[in-house]
């Protein structure tokens, strides 16, 4: 299509090309935190100080020239400092935070492996789009579920059990005293185990339809010696659960299924009648306007290729994707039979929803 030049403003159009720019630093430099995570990079370089090229190679068993390139693509992005007159790198207290700590909750190697399997998933999202045909969660590349679960642990670990729960009304004392806790689409485990740490005397159920994670889950809970209090079970949403439980969480999932009033409608009719449900999903205001900032940008782009790809695949009842928003969340409660239903805490990230019979 021809454009009229005319009709172009200058200024805009330069605003434009310089985010163009930028965006395609971000998308190479992605590429280079990730590969710097895998060889154990940043790892080598935390809390040393200045450091020579050489002596990054050497301390993570790399080749020199291509460390050296990389240093400098690192120092350009500013995920280094570069000190001129010793002609060094070194890696801050702050951008270890975010590149060397994997148990850091600003830790963000991880989440560059799911844009990876976006990239690899690209052609099959194009057909989606095109078709209107789903794609189930299971049909993604491989480095999804791993990315995922290593990014999402970080910020469960840092706000599941000293914020998250404690903003539930009476569930802390019930947790501690013991419980049954069922966590619905669990991926590999981690908030489960994350609970099942901090409450002994509970008992706790993950339950997820991905055979891999399931897999992984198990080998988790064996590897934190929780085997005997937690148990994984392949399963759908669905089905009704085994038992009568006191808490039962959906971790940034419900809003995945096709069939988000049916899941929950099960979690109901196995709730205690004093029991408690909590939903953890993105953050997002009810109105599109105002999740158009960097944070909703993000959730709607992920929205497109995993959550409402998925939900479509489940041919259900719904497609809410990953910025459902408090209200239509809150109605699918109501509709799964649900009276009582408030925001219990809200994050930049986060939204918690706790919702009781």
């Amino acid at each position: 299509m021809a454009l009229d030049n005319q009709m172009i403003e200058t200024a805009r159009l330069d605003d434009l090309v310089g985010k163009a720019v930028s965006e395609l630093g971000a998308g190479y430099g992605g590429v280079m935190i990730a590969i710097g995570n895998r060889l154990g990079l940043y790892r080598a370089m935390a809390g040393v100080g200045p450091m020579t090229s050489h002596e990054v190679a050497q301390a993570a068993g790399c080749a020199e020239r291509y460390v050296r390139e990389w240093l400098n693509a690192q120092a350009a992005g500013g995920y280094v400092a570069y000190h001129l007159a010793s002609q060094t790198y070194e890696l801050t207290p702050e951008q270890a935070a975010i590149l060397a700590d994997d148990t850091s909750p600003v830790f963000m190697p991880a989440i560059w492996e799911v844009v990876a399997a976006a990239w690899a998933d690209a052609g099959q999202t194009a057909q989606a789009i095109r078709t209107g045909k789903g794609v189930a969660w299971g049909d993604h590349d491989g480095g999804l579920h791993c990315g995922v679960a290593a990014f999402f642990r970080n910020g469960y670990r840092a706000s599941l059990v000293p914020e998250w729960l404690p903003s539930l009304e009476g569930v802390v004392p019930r947790l501690q005293a013991g419980a049954r806790v069922a966590d619905i689409g669990c991926g590999h485990g981690h908030s489960t185990l994350l609970m099942a740490e901090a409450f002994p005397n509970s008992r706790f159920l993950g339950i997820d339809t991905h055979p891999a994670s399931i897999t992984a889950a198990r080998a988790n809970a064996q590897q934190a010696g929780l085997s005997d209090r937690v148990e994984f079970l392949l399963a759908d949403a669905r089905a009704p659960l085994p038992g009568v439980f006191d808490l039962i969480c959906f971790f940034d999932c419900l809003h995945d299924l096709g069939y988000p009033v049916e899941a929950a409608r099960r979690a109901r009719e196995a709730l205690a009648p004093d029991g408690t449900l909590m939903l953890v999903e993105p953050a997002a205001s009810d109105r599109v306007e105002e999740n158009l900032n960097p944070i909703g940008r993000i959730y709607y782009t992920g929205s497109t290729w995993l959550c409402c790809a998925h939900a479509i695949s489940e041919e259900g009842t719904h497609v809410l994707g990953a910025q459902a928003g408090e209200a239509r969340l809150a109605q699918v409660c109501r509709e799964a039979g649900f009276s009582r239903i408030r925001k219990a805490i809200q994050t930049p990230f986060n939204l918690i929803l706790e919702a009781r019979p």
